[in-house]
């Protein structure tokens, strides 16, 4: 039987206390794509749901591709889609028995550009940074050739899928005393995928030079194999090395650096990876061009074993490692522990007792335990847990964790290394500040006081003075920030509001009101064109020189402005009326016309033209800009007595 659209309404308001719609959703997707007999009744950990974060982040994603509006259909058909590939949660499994076997020993976290082999058969696409972490269930020659062939099985597909093996890994393949034979876990990347010719054969990988073997010290021979690989880094003698005496070392991964752009024309790329030997000297590992890739393969904490690495003065005295003709590279990766959390009574409170029976079948809508990722510092990944994270909540050293709230005060940091964003964030439960550091300078949009956000990927830790601080950084794989207040989708897509009457903006339950009114006191509204900085939407202020900076960033932005406008207008409708101010393109739709043509027209004309205005009917969306009294902010003075700023409009045929 279908729902019509309010009855979904109806059904998702009961997942939420707070009223808010964004909220909702998320736990009506969980309850009808993973409901909760499902989770309790299926032992495989694959088949679990996922955590909060991945719903919400995967859903605004969805409403940032779809501008123009999205439906319950659309998400949760995206949310199913998405899930299966990731998780390959449909249909049972026939995996190969001898990846079976050793399935149930992982315990290792998968690497973050990790692709299943059945992803690789669905899309018939594999792009050159992918990673696959494969276990070797077949060597054998092409029949009539010398080219030998790896069948490669993975943990979470049902296919396999061949590769030819690149030459350089010939000698390890001999039958007799190979390491590279069934059984064997390898990483490797810079895969090119031959794909299937029409009507006949299947995918095969194309040989790549990036592979790395997989080592187990609990096995003897992967034992006395790393024992081999025994020199110290202080051993080095560069001499040596070029009278043909080779090195083979052991040493863990301290840290894996970004990719730097080399060369006169900046065309040569260069990564550097930290090692630390057991005598606790540090060397650097460099890869060069498309050598890079290899760091794909890499973890902070793992063992890498590198065999006949060349060696090179990086400086006229500092030695480092390079990955050469001969270099051969096995991995023993670090595992991360796991550590049991308690599940604060903030989610009893505001998620409801769903998701603590399905953590805990017998603990109904009391404090449960969750198990986390926990690495060698002691700090808890929440990536994958399953709960929204509270303010309230927060502890030092989590990490992967999203917020979603309001924001009060927002300011850039000066005197600091970089570019540097302090922001204060308010969720049901409290407040907190967060650093937000941008790898060039602010790539947000606009954001201001009262706006509704929701951030993906951040850190906690702890202060001077034992105070709690979250960072985000815009360089980590998974960050991400988005403004719903300003979404494009929002008031295309029912499913992420409700209407509200002007009457309920003294609530404070919703963060952002979404209502229908019309434009009132046309007479007396206020219309003026500013020039802003294009990068994050706010207004520049011109110094005396003639230069311009904005009054946000507090950077020169001569050649970033753009012309917008600043209004402030009453809007009405049966219950009440009320003074709000807007500005970019929510004050274009409200006025309907560009700032650029309304700059242009007579002065009489400018001063006329809102009264063709009176009375056409919007749908808008408000927040609370005076929400909390925290510092000055981003609120343009002009508008320090305006409660209220329209972040989104749309007019209503």
């Amino acid at each position: 039987m279908s729902l019509s659209n309010n009855d979904l309404l109806m059904e998702i308001d009961q997942h939420n206390q707070e009223e808010d719609s964004f909220l909702a959703l998320i736990e009506y997707a969980r309850s009808v794509l993973w409901p909760e007999e499902e989770d309790s009744n299926n032992d495989e950990s694959d088949s679990q749901g996922p955590g909060w974060s991945w719903i919400a982040s995967r859903i605004l994603r969805t409403c940032t591709a779809y501008s123009s509006g999205v439906t319950f259909a659309i998400l949760l058909s995206d949310l199913a889609q998405a899930w299966n590939e990731q998780r390959r949660a449909g249909g049972p499994k026939k995996r190969p028995e001898i990846v079976n076997q050793l399935r149930k020993n992982h315990r290792r976290t998968k690497l973050p550009n990790t692709v299943t082999i059945d992803s690789i058969y669905e899309k018939n696409f594999l792009s050159l940074n992918s990673v696959l972490e494969a276990v070797i269930v077949n060597v054998f020659l092409l029949q009539g050739t010398n080219i030998y062939m790896l069948t490669l099985g993975d943990f979470w597909s049902s296919n396999t899928i061949d590769l030819y093996l690149h030459r350089r890994y010939y000698d390890l393949v001999d039958p007799q005393n190979g390491i590279l034979k069934k059984g064997r876990e390898v990483f490797l990347t810079g895969c090119y995928l031959r794909t299937a010719r029409e009507g006949c054969g299947s995918p095969r990988l194309l040989p790549t030079e990036y592979l790395v073997i997989l080592l187990d010290e609990g096995q003897d021979h992967d034992a006395i194999l790393l024992d081999f690989y025994s020199d110290s880094f202080s051993s080095i003698s560069l001499d040596a090395f070029n009278n043909d005496v080779s090195y083979s070392f052991n040493a863990r991964i301290e840290s894996i650096g970004l990719v730097e752009i080399q060369g006169e024309y900046g065309s040569v790329q260069k990564r550097e990876i930290t090692l630390v030997d057991n005598d606790g000297v540090k060397l650097k590992f460099v890869l060069w061009g498309e050598q890079v890739l290899l760091a794909n393969l890499f973890s902070v904490g793992s063992l890498l074993a590198l065999d006949r690495p060349y060696i090179s003065l990086e400086t006229s005295v500092e030695l480092c490692l390079e990955y050469g003709s001969a270099t051969q590279l096995y991995l023993v990766p670090f595992i991360q522990h796991e550590e049991q959390v308690c599940v604060a009574l903030t989610q009893n409170r505001y998620q409801g007792s769903r998701l603590l029976s399905a953590a805990d079948p017998t603990q109904g809508s009391l404090v449960s335990q969750i198990t986390l990722p926990c690495d060698s510092q002691g700090s808890i990944d929440f990536s994958n847990y399953p709960f929204q994270s509270f303010i309230t909540d927060l502890r030092d050293k989590m990490t992967g964790f999203s917020l979603y709230g309001v924001v009060v005060d927002i300011f850039r940091e000066k005197n600091t290394a970089g570019v540097v964003f302090s922001l204060k964030i308010e969720d049901a439960t409290g407040v907190i500040s967060a650093k937000l550091h941008f790898t060039d300078s602010w790539s947000l949009g606009r954001l201001g006081l009262g706006h509704v956000v929701y951030m993906s990927h951040l850190t906690c830790c702890k202060k001077k003075k034992n105070c709690l601080e979250v960072l985000w950084s815009e360089k980590d794989v998974g960050a991400s920030f988005v403004n719903l207040s300003c979404l494009p989708a929002l008031l295309n897509s029912s499913c992420l509001h409700k209407s509200s009457c002007l009457s309920d903006l003294t609530s404070r339950a919703s963060y952002m009101h979404i209502c229908r009114v019309w434009l009132d006191q046309i007479d007396s509204c206020y219309v003026n064109t500013r020039l802003t900085h294009a990068l994050c939407g706010n207004f520049v202020n011109e110094r005396q020189t003639g230069d311009f900076e904005c009054s946000f960033c507090h950077c020169n932005c001569n050649t970033e402005l753009m012309r917008t406008f600043h209004l402030r207008i009453t809007l009405a409708d049966e219950s009440g009326k009320v003074l709000a101010w807007c500005t970019g393109q929510t004050a274009t739709e409200l006025l309907q016309i560009s700032p650029n043509e309304f700059y242009e027209l007579p002065e009489e004309e400018q001063v006329m033209y809102p009264t063709s205005l009176e009375n056409e009917r919007f749908l808008v969306a408000l927040v609370n800009c005076k929400r909390r009294e925290y510092g000055s902010g981003e609120n343009p003075g002009e508008n320090h007595a305006i409660s209220w700023e329209i972040t989104r409009a749309l007019k209503c045929e």
